[in-house]
């Protein structure tokens, strides 16, 4: 038998009774280890569905800085993360050889953990999620047997390991692991120039500064109640690689948030091309109905000649066909902003003509593929128990059929549903306010923002109103991001105070407008950014530059789903400003 001893982490080597092949004992060491009314990593025992496309195994590397710094590789298999410490990393480069310590076996629900161990902890330091991805093994359908047999051959599809890595056993539990020379191979390539987390843009050194955001894969236990009444959302309610980039905005995006998700959570690929000629040409051609083949999926579309937007304002009227095209060719743009996080859809089956009503219990007819985020702690009754998750932008195109004129993506991302990463200013105009009013109040948080040195996007709702997001660093809950909102728009409020009101009921405002802070709060979610509303003539929420606020000619509904992609094309995105890293609320004064 193996006798255990003593990775680069402080954790125990695999016994042979707990190597790998066998299952519900493998975790027994791991478990003996940690005490987990202290450290924040997962104890193991959920049910986490698997992630990857077509039930594809996942794996994560894992930049973990304890007594010394390593990388922990992590293969899923047999119901448990077969693990490795990689002192130097896991490289591109097919002339590196690196040592591998092979360590005992995680909890599949250790492929999101990221954050700070305590100190006194087992294991105790700083963990970034530094690449995950999904792996197939080369060679054989048994990737168990063969890691029991010495040596195992995977072919990894991460976000920055690509291509064949290759473990050999040595002298357990000494391994080595080197990259074949294959196609994606990289002459010198050095995991230490790319020191970011995959899913929330952070280095070691941002989460170690942020303690008071240690990661979990599930609620506390005395969080599981207030967790899932929240969660059921009865108020209405992630370099950008998965879709996060550095932006504490999409932020905590990817990591499982309460309970678990099915579906590539914080991975959308925002480089995805849009459909081209020869498959828009098959969309027209469908009649009514049929399998449309777009971004690498089969989606069963239906009454697409239904008319969902009314023709008004000079406008055609849009069919549900126009609403698929538009939703397939802006969802690369539109992804960044969604991905990672619970989206409530609006859905208006009749049409924009016709009562709507909120939908985001992911229905049981849904594709295996889309993303699904299940809550922890238990559902309310009557509650969501699965969301959605657009992750993919074959999901917003799902989502489209589905009769989604409208989607509205969470504040926070479904890792960490008690801090957002926006403060969001919402300026919803009153029965009696002129668009110019509206202006008015726009340009004031333009002025008192740039006055406080803080970054924020804009964009037109597509009905009346202006929303304003502020990309903000990880921390503050809903509460203190509220706070200061508050304390932001009433300094604004008091310069043009025949404008505005405070007051909570609509027939009590006089027509006036309200600056509304409320809207920070959690399951609260404001329209998303390119999202059509549904009203007469498709009309867009879009993002507009800040000197736009200038231009006389710019509407509220200006814009709609046939005018969007080629302004688009023309000016770029000016809300990316958003995705470009978090910042700290400075003081209103």
């Amino acid at each position: 038998m193996v006798r255990s001893s003593e990775a680069p982490d402080g954790s125990a080597r695999p016994d042979g009774s707990e190597s790998a092949g066998q299952s519900d004992g493998r975790l027994g060491r791991y478990q003996r280890k940690r005490d987990f009314g202290a450290t924040p990593e997962p104890a193991g025992g959920l049910t986490v569905a698997r992630l990857g496309p077509d039930g594809a195994a996942r794996f994560v590397v894992q930049r973990h800085r304890a007594r010394r710094l390593h990388y922990d590789l992590r293969f899923e298999m047999g119901g448990v993360l077969a693990s490795w410490a990689v002192p130097h990393g896991p490289t591109l480069d097919p002339a590196a050889r690196r040592m591998a310590v092979h360590v005992e076996d995680h909890p599949v629900e250790y492929l999101d953990f990221e954050g700070v161990i305590p100190a006194g902890q087992y294991g105790a330091g700083d963990v970034i999620v530094w690449d995950i991805g999904t792996w197939a093994p080369h060679g054989t359908d048994d990737p168990v047997a063969a890691v029991a047999a010495g040596e195992l051959h995977a072919d990894v599809f991460g976000h920055k390991l690509r291509g064949r890595l290759v473990l050999i056993r040595r002298q357990e539990p000494q391994w080595l692991l080197l990259h074949k020379r294959d196609a994606q191979a990289v002459a010198g390539w050095d995991p230490e120039k790319h020191p970011r987390s995959v899913l929330s843009g952070r280095t070691n050194d941002e989460v170690r500064a942020a303690p008071d955001r240690i990661w979990r894969s599930g609620p506390s236990a005395g969080q599981d109640a207030a967790d899932a009444a929240d969660a059921t959302g009865t108020t209405g309610a992630v370099g950008t690689t998965g879709a996060v980039g550095a932006t504490g905005a999409v932020g905590a995006t990817g990591a499982v948030g309460a309970v678990g998700t099915t579906g590539a959570v914080g991975t959308a690929d925002p480089a995805a091309p849009p459909p081209g000629d020869d498959e828009l040409r098959a969309l027209d051609e469908l009649g009514a109905g049929g399998v449309w083949e777009v971004f690498g999926r089969r989606l069963r579309l239906t009454n697409l000649d239904k008319v969902l937007f009314p023709a008004g304002a000079g406008r055609p009227a849009a069919t549900k066909r126009d609403l698929v095209r538009y939703a397939a060719l802006i969802a690369p743009t539109v992804l960044p902003y969604l991905a990672g996080r619970a989206l409530n859809m609006h859905r208006f089956p009749n049409g924009a003509q016709a009562p709507g009503f909120w939908h985001k219990q992911v229905p049981a007819h849904a594709p295996d593929w889309v993303t699904r985020w299940h809550p922890g702690g238990g559902t309310a009754a009557g509650g969501t128990t699965e969301h959605l998750v657009v992750d993919s932008p074959a999901t917003l195109v799902w989502a489209a059929n589905f009769g989604a004129l409208e989607w509205h993506a969470w504040t926070a991302p479904v890792n960490d549903p008690r801090h957002p990463s926006y403060a969001l200013i919402d300026l919803d105009p009153g029965t009696e306010t002129a668009w110019e009013d509206v202006l008015v109040l726009a340009r004031l948080h333009r002025t008192a923002l740039a006055h406080l040195d803080v970054r924020a996007g804009i964009k037109v709702t597509g009905r009346r109103g202006i929303q304003i997001w502020v990309p903000i660093t990880p921390g503050p809950d809903f509460d203190k991001t509220r706070d200061w909102v508050e304390q932001l728009s009433r300094a604004v409020g008091a310069v043009v105070p025949e404008l505005v009101s405070w007051k909570w009921e609509v027939r009590e405002r006089a027509g006036r407008a309200r600056l509304d802070y409320t809207q920070n709060a959690r399951n609260k979610t404001l329209v998303a950014p390119y999202s059509p509303r549904a009203a007469a003539g498709a009309p867009v929420s879009a993002p507009i530059d800040w000197d736009e606020l200038d231009d006389p000619s710019l509407r509220p509904d200006g814009f709609t789903i046939r005018t969007l992609l080629a302004r688009l094309t023309e000016r770029g995105d000016p809300f990316r400003t958003v995705l470009a890293g978090g910042q700290p609320l400075p003081p209103v004064r």
